[in-house]
């Protein structure tokens, strides 16, 4: 009996957490959008100079800096260079994200920018979005927990109740 009562909280917890996904991924995805804002607002004044005197290369920009007697443009191609590399890091987030759902989650599994992860979780407001999607994220990831737990306990009791089991004598299997 309570195995079975165990089994329906893991299912209903599962599911809770399952339905938050979406909105997980709702609220990583304007984080990225809002940062990739930031960021090309921030490179505007530099594009503008690239687009000037380097046919709109920032990264000839970058290495025209690099190469400068001037001190003071040396050290600013670092700077220009940080926030060229991480708008590149953005835009690829930001792609990853505008793909299907499916590709997103996926995203968000593995390929996320931890930075930005831990923003949302310090940020996420959690819902109970009753969506298409996010129902089917929540029944996905209660059925597949259970299954998983299921096959978990079942492997364990069926291990342990054949080491306990006693063999009969004069069987010719061994």
């Amino acid at each position: 009996m309570a195995r079975g009562y165990f089994r329906i909280l893991v299912f209903a917890c599962t599911l809770m957490v399952g339905v938050q996904f979406p909105a997980m991924m709702d609220q990583y995805r304007k984080r990225v959008d809002a940062h990739f804002r930031e960021i090309s607002i921030n490179l505007s004044g530099f594009q503008q100079t690239a687009d000037r005197y380097f046919d709109g290369s920032l990264q000839a920009l970058i290495s025209h800096y690099k190469k400068s007697p001037d001190p003071v443009f040396a050290r600013d191609a670092q700077s220009v260079e940080q926030l060229y590399r991480r708008c590149q890091m953005l835009s690829a987030q930001q792609a990853a994200m505008s793909g299907p759902w499916y590709r997103a989650g996926f995203h968000l599994l593995f390929f996320h920018n931890d930075e930005i992860l831990a923003e949302t979780f310090d940020q996420y407001s959690y819902t109970v979005p009753l969506s298409p999607r996010a129902i089917a994220w929540g029944l996905g990831a209660a059925f597949f927990v259970s299954l998983l737990l299921e096959l978990i306990v079942l492997g364990v009791f069926r291990g342990f109740w054949l080491a306990v089991k006693p063999r009969r004598s004069g069987s010719l299997c061994i």
